[in-house]
């Protein structure tokens, strides 16, 4: 079996393709599996890294949606489909599948014009753009979400099916006990997870230094809180001028980054960030429930309809990034972690949204006869 993936831009279209390769090749010994990307994106430092054979084509995004940028946009694909063309003609592949972003549409194109099936995979509760025109002509489509569904054509909502996104084999893996000795933790304190993302979420980075100054040493509480490595140094300096230390001498445990976040979810007992679809997979695997603030930025706001899945299914209290502040987020919290039947509940239904088998069910769909 020889399979295409494709997808780029940011992490949360890169990583659900490797997890798709690698599970391909794990599935069938005999299954060669080549990775298209662009030469620009985060994917072609990331794949190779993760020992999966890659290729660059050019492909290009219509950004701002001017009369200008989609000329170039189209002139760029043109590009990219010849090449992604000649890649195909090449390592004649059985089937090309797409995790989303602007470089997955010339793929998709060429494997079009090759008769080669496509096939796609779809993170978010709001599908973009992409993955919606090619699922007009793709043989199959997966979802993260059964909300995003009716916001496909309803030609490609027949052939959809709800797999999950593929999680890392370390999240299901961790263990509490190892989990809290490896971080220092107490065992037997509940634990607030706080991640502020790899570069920083700001706003709930400055909301959590008044929640850490509220329960610093406060009994039957402790903070795991990753800022992100560009606001560390402010969040520290916020805290110690407080007179706070973040080095767990109490409840209070600082981090740039977690370079270990299976055990930091492990740990915890309520997360507190953001919601892309990779970190909601993660959360519910794992049954751990959340308090959700979407990046507002995010493209078509598809974290707030990620957070909204969960919310609306129990597992979760969503808040909005506007107008976030340090006792509105120390308010929600303080109630949730007081309320250990509610947590549970949580809990419970946050574990009922899991999809630990992702993975089996989208390798599955890719190598159905049917």
């Amino acid at each position: 079996m020889r399979i295409i993936v494709s997808g780029g831009g940011t992490g949360g279209h890169i990583y659900p393709a490797i997890a798709i390769a690698k599970g391909i090749e794990a599935a069938s010994p005999d299954a060669r599996v080549l990775y298209v990307g662009t030469g620009e994106g985060m994917e072609s430092r990331i794949v190779p890294e993760r020992g999966v054979a890659f290729r660059p084509i050019h492909a290009r995004g219509w950004q701002g949606r001017k009369v200008s940028s989609l000329v170039k946009a189209l002139k760029t694909n043109s590009q990219g489909q010849k090449e992604a063309g000649a890649i195909i003609d090449e390592f004649k592949p059985d089937a090309v599948v797409g995790t989303g972003g602007y470089v997955c549409l010339p793929v998709a194109q060429a494997a079009k014009k090759a008769g080669v099936a496509v096939y796609l995979h779809e993170q978010n509760a709001y599908p973009g753009l992409a993955n919606r025109l090619i699922s007009l002509w793709a043989q199959g489509l997966m979802l993260t979400f059964e909300e995003a569904r009716p916001l496909f054509p309803k030609s490609a909502q027949k052939k959809a099916v709800c797999t999950g996104l593929p999680v890392r084999p370390e999240i299901l893996a961790a263990k509490r006990p190892e989990a809290v000795r490896e971080l220092g933790l107490q065992p037997d304190i509940p634990t607030l997870l706080a991640v502020g993302g790899s570069q920083g979420a700001r706003s709930i980075n400055f909301a959590m230094i008044h929640v850490a100054k509220e329960l610093y040493g406060r009994a039957g509480v402790q903070i795991l809180m990753a800022t992100g490595r560009r606001d560390y140094e402010r969040v520290v300096k916020g805290l110690e001028d407080a007179g706070i230390p973040v080095k767990g001498e109490k409840n209070i445990h600082l981090y740039p980054y977690l370079d270990r976040m299976e055990l930091a979810l492990a740990a915890a007992d309520l997360y507190v960030g953001r919601a892309g679809a990779t970190t909601l997979a993660e959360l519910t695997v794992r049954g751990l429930p959340a308090v959700l603030i979407p990046y507002p930025f995010a493209s078509a706001d598809h974290q707030t309809y990620n957070a909204k899945s969960l919310a609306d299914r129990g597992a979760a209290v969503l808040l909005e990034d506007k107008g976030l502040t340090g006792p509105k987020l120390l308010a929600v919290t303080e109630k949730l972690l007081a309320d250990g039947s509610r947590l549970k509940q949580m809990a419970e239904r946050s574990l009922e949204c899991g999809k630990p088998r992702a993975l089996d069910e989208i390798v599955r769909v890719l190598t159905s006869k049917e």
